[in-house]
């Protein structure tokens, strides 16, 4: 099993959620973030100066059996790119083990 976690931009979140949805991705969890990026620039909009240093967020933490991995990643790639400086981040990790409180099924039973 793998932990994905992505750093969306606010605005492409409802794309990546149907992109997770039609791969077969159907549970994660979603929070707002705010985080500081590299770009060292503001945005001008109607005459008004836009830090965007600080930047608003959507970050996903998704647990998958291993098979689901690249599926997953492929879905958030193409759904949350805009080709633009900030599209965000994806990261990697194993997970250990999982349980269903409900039942305690463990392992990959506990995922689906």
């Amino acid at each position: 099993m793998k932990k994905i976690e992505a750093i969306i931009r606010k605005s492409k979140f409802n794309d990546v959620k149907e992109a997770l949805h039609s791969v077969e991705v159907n549970f994660f969890s979603y929070w707002d973030v705010t985080g500081v990026g590299n770009e060292k620039e503001g945005h001008v909009y109607r005459g008004i100066n836009y830090s965007t240093s600080e930047i608003q967020r959507r970050y996903l933490s998704i647990v998958v059996n291993d098979e689901f991995v690249q599926t997953t990643i492929d879905a958030i790639l193409k759904s949350a790119a805009t080709e633009k400086v900030g599209d965000g981040k994806i990261f990697i990790t194993p997970v250990e083990e999982a349980y269903r409180i409900r039942t305690g099924e463990k392992g990959k039973a506990s995922l689906v």
